[in-house]
């Protein structure tokens, strides 16, 4: 993987082709591409948990799924991109802490999944690729040329899956 951008936890970048946006260690964190095929457009959030509390006083909207999803949008539609054609792809969401047993599905990383999905379906983004779950880290890379989304897994470096 060869970075260009780094998006570290809880920061979101919006940038142009040809930037490639990258996102190191998502383990039950969530890496959430957004992107504008016609424009070669998008953004990545490196998000570390699921929805920004109301009395949020930390200010940092790149922490949450929610909040990072809508900044993006925003950003997007900002720069000249039309709602309708924004397209997601997810990342991560990792159960890391498998050992803890927590019950199916009450991970944190479960969580950022479902607030993805969530926010991105009120907003009417359609996601259209994923590599999600688990139990292993992953690093992602958002190529703004293509749209295309590649993956490194801590299982085996070498194998690199795209979405």
């Amino acid at each position: 993987m060869s970075p260009n951008h780094r998006v570290a936890i809880s920061e979101w970048v919006v940038a142009e082709s040809p930037e490639i946006l990258v996102c190191y260690g998502l383990g039950s964190c969530l890496g959430i591409a957004v992107y504008d095929r016609a424009n070669r457009i998008g953004g990545l959030a490196h998000t570390l948990l699921p929805s920004q509390p109301r009395d949020d006083t930390m200010r940092r909207p790149g922490r949450f799924v929610d909040s990072a999803i809508e900044l993006i949008r925003n950003e997007l539609i900002y720069r000249g991109s039309l709602p309708e054609s924004l397209t997601a792809k997810i990342v991560g969401g990792a159960n890391m802490f498998e050992m803890f047993n927590h019950p199916v599905g009450t991970g944190v990383g479960t969580r950022n999944i479902d607030a993805a999905r969530a926010t991105l379906g009120k907003l009417g983004i359609p996601l259209i690729g994923e590599d999600i779950g688990a139990n292993f880290g992953r690093s992602m890379e958002f190529d703004l040329a293509t749209g295309e989304v590649r993956i490194c897994t801590v299982l085996n470096r070498s194998d690199v899956k795209v979405v």
